[in-house]
C-alpha cells in the first residue's frame, strides 16, 4: 500500500510506550487518518487490552492486535519479524483502509531497533524516572531512533531528574535528529508527535518512494 506509514514504538518497560500510543491515536484519527495497532507482550495481551479499553469510543476494538511474542522483544520486532509482519498483514486484510500502523514493542533495553521490513519510522521512549543520565548511555535506541521521546516530564523533580540537562544531552548524543519531550497523561507534546508523524508521512509515502 503506498499510502501505509509503519511506526514502531520501543523503549524501556515503563517509559510510556502504550500511553504514547493512546494519546497520539485520536489526534491521528482527528487528522483525518485510519489506524490500526500491534502490540507486543511476551505472554501475555496484557497491553493490547489497555489500549482497547483507554481508546473505546475511539478506534475499534478488533483494530488493535496483541502478539504474545514468547522471546526477547528484540527477536519480534528486529530479527525475526515474523509474527509482527503476520499481525498487521491480517489486520490490514481485515481493514484495508488503514494508511498509519503502529507497531509496539515489549519493554526492551537501549540497544532495541526495528527492522525496516516491519517500520518505515522508529520512535524510541525514555523516561524521566530513569535518570537524566539515560541518553549520555547512548545505544541505537537513543541515537540512531528517527524521533527520540523524552516521557513523564511531570515527574522529573521527584526522581531528581533535571529535565534541562536530560534535553541537551539528547540533543548532543543524536546529532541533529529530533527530541519532543511530552507528558502524555496531559497530552503535553504529543501533538509536536503528531506533527513529526505526519512529515515522515510525506516522506515515506509520497511518490517518489
Amino acid at each position: 500500500m503506498d499510502n501505509l506509514l509503519k511506526i514502531g514504538i520501543g523503549g524501556p518497560v515503563g517509559s510510556g510506550k502504550t500511553a504514547l500510543i493512546e494519546a497520539l491515536t485520536p489526534l491521528l484519527i482527528e487528522h483525518g487518518h485510519s489506524v490500526g495497532i500491534v502490540t507486543n507482550d511476551i505472554y501475555t495481551q496484557e497491553d493490547a487490552q489497555h489500549v482497547r479499553r483507554t481508546l473505546a469510543g475511539v478506534l475499534a476494538p478488533e483494530r488493535v492486535v496483541g502478539v504474545e511474542t514468547g522471546s526477547c522483544p528484540h527477536t519480534a520486532v528486529r530479527d525475526d519479524p515474523t509474527m509482527n509482519l503476520a499481525a498487521g498483514a491480517e489486520l490490514l486484510d481485515r481493514f484495508p483502509d488503514i494508511d498509519t500502523l503502529l507497531y509496539e514493542s515489549g519493554g526492551d533495553n537501549l540497544t532495541l531497533t526495528f527492522s525496516r521490513a516491519l517500520a518505515d519510522v522508529y520512535v524510541f521512549v525514555l523516561d524521566t524516572a530513569e535518570g537524566e543520565k539515560m541518553p549520555r548511555k547512548r545505544g541505537p535506541g537513543i541515537t540512531d531512533s528517527d524521533l527520540l521521546v523524552i516521557n513523564k516530564t511531570d515527574i522529573a523533580r521527584y526522581v531528581r531528574t533535571d529535565l534541562g540537562i536530560m534535553e541537551s544531552d539528547a540533543h548532543r548524543v543524536r546529532e541533529g535528529r529530533p527530541v519532543i519531550l511530552t507528558d502524555c497523561l496531559t497530552g503535553a507534546g504529543v501533538p509536536e508527535v503528531a506533527a513529526f508523524v505526519n512529515s515522515r508521512r510525506a516522506v515515506e509515502c509520497s511518490p517518489a518512494q
